[in-house]
């Protein structure tokens, strides 16, 4: 049996987070009714001239920044004409010649470095909506003309789990800085996979393969996984692999041939007569620079520094509303463990059952912390914490309001405990006959219905010695 290596090159599509389109000034939103966020100049109408979107270019530049790209000082905008239904130009304006970005690019766990080609300014299509009650398809415009920038990498990818981990940080990266929401399932962020299979220790490449339109981590790692096994499957029966476009069925997991694989020349790409020549100074760049937000990266850095685990910055900086939130929490505590504790508990949990809400509205960041602070001075038990938090978030009411209504803090003291171990006892005489026998069980059992007495006020640290010194005093 043959060895095989796999050669993967990546086309990512983002789209950039601006208010208005990139070459007009309908909103560049999602979710509105279809083809009511459309204008002559986005619909490509006759007469009509584009105008370039400053912010969309400034923001291109940061993502070249970011990713240590090279910024070309002169920067063009050609057509790239092909025909399709969703593009109603008939040319897609794109960049090809002189990209705002090149080179560039994200090391891997391994020591990998995985290099872009290049990092370019375009605008999106419009978005077919294929019937299934009928054979007919729908056009939605409202995504045409959205900003998108293109990062297209070499082939320098080898498996799966490399293209997951590339992805991950390249996502991470692009909302750190601003540039996009990334929000895969409303098509903000979109995989193109370049996949060809070559023998083991050999120099002859394998005929290329594009996979489109991927939109999930997930649908990325099984596609890689079922196209390397179909090519292996065409090698090894004498089949000569094609030079395809294929689309990746998600309900049946397998991929699919939609048409042959264009060639650069098939496009056709002219300067665009429109747009002038961009040019771009050392000191726009400079500028630009000054105000990217922090990086991921520094952030990672920043919350080792904190004494935070792999783990724990891995899981609050996945999102980053979920790391802006934690560090809004620690202005008001300085339990930055307990608070990563809750953080990747009890905060992720909401966020998974309300999704798309915004958890300060729900708990502000100084409530929170104030929670923190009570558990972490033995002023609250952690279950009435959960609680209480519980409360704030199903109430909205304040939290020191909470506390009192539900008579959350208090003090338990020794003639509490003895008054309460006596009413157990009184109403159990068995208590101490099994304590002979079983004390773990008996101790256990005795600080479970005094805590539940106290409505969880009693500490465990502070009750359990006197449990013990009770029944031993009962048993002698």
């Amino acid at each position: 049996m043959k060895e095989y290596d796999l050669v993967i090159g990546l086309e990512i599509h983002a789209e950039i987070d601006t208010k208005t389109k990139a070459f007009c000034f309908c909103k560049n939103e999602f979710g509105a009714l279809p083809n009511t966020q459309v204008c002559p100049i986005c619909l490509g109408l006759p007469g009509t001239l584009p105008i370039l979107n400053k912010k969309a270019v400034e923001k291109c530049i940061i993502a070249g920044l970011v990713f240590g790209c090279d910024i070309n000082e002169e920067t063009i905008f050609e057509r790239k004409n092909y025909f399709y239904p969703d593009l109603s130009k008939s040319y897609q304006i794109s960049q090809f010649q002189k990209p705002i970005c090149k080179n560039g690019g994200i090391k891997l766990k391994n020591g990998k470095f995985v290099r872009f080609n290049r990092i370019h300014l375009e605008e999106d299509a419009g978005k077919l909506i294929h019937k299934d009650d009928c054979d007919e398809t729908l056009i939605d415009f409202n995504r045409g003309g959205v900003p998108l920038i293109e990062m297209v990498t070499e082939p320098d990818l080898s498996n799966s789990n490399e293209v997951i981990e590339f992805l991950t940080n390249l996502r991470r990266i692009l909302l750190y800085s601003g540039v996009s929401k990334c929000i895969m399932q409303e098509g903000g962020l979109r995989f193109d996979i370049n996949l060809s299979v070559k023998e083991k220790n050999t120099d002859n490449l394998g005929v290329r393969v594009e996979m489109k339109n991927l939109n999930s981590f997930k649908a990325v790692k099984k596609a890689i996984e079922y196209e390397t096994n179909r090519q292996i499957k065409e090698i090894e029966s004498g089949n000569q692999i094609i030079q395809e476009t294929r689309a990746w069925n998600d309900e049946d997991e397998i991929t699919y041939g939609i048409r042959e694989k264009e060639n650069v020349n098939d496009y056709r790409y002219f300067p665009d007569p429109d747009i002038v020549p961009i040019k771009i100074s050392k000191h726009d760049i400079e500028s630009i620079k000054k105000n990217i937000p922090e990086t991921y990266f520094d952030r990672i850095i920043r919350y080792k520094r904190l004494g935070l685990s792999d783990y724990e910055i891995d899981t609050l900086t996945d999102e980053k509303f979920i790391a802006d939130y934690f560090d809004e929490v620690l202005k008001y505590s300085s339990n930055y463990k307990e608070i990563a504790n809750w953080m990747m508990t009890e905060i992720l949990r909401i966020t998974k059952e309300m999704p798309n809400t915004d958890i300060a509205k729900l708990i502000s960041p100084e409530s929170l912390a104030y929670i923190i602070d009570l558990i972490i001075t033995k002023q609250l038990t952690r279950n009435n914490a959960k609680i209480l938090f519980e409360q704030i978030i199903n109430t909205g009411k304040e939290v020191k309001n909470l506390i009192k209504e539900l008579d959350l803090i208090g003090d338990v003291n020794k003639k509490d405990i003895v008054d309460l171990m006596g009413h157990l006892i009184n109403e159990n005489p068995n208590i101490v006959k099994s304590y002979k026998d079983n004390p773990e069980d008996i101790i256990n059992y005795c600080i479970g219905r005094i805590v539940k007495s106290t409505n969880g006020k009693a500490k465990i640290e502070y009750i359990m010695p006197l449990i013990k010194e009770i029944l031993k005093s009962k048993i002698n």
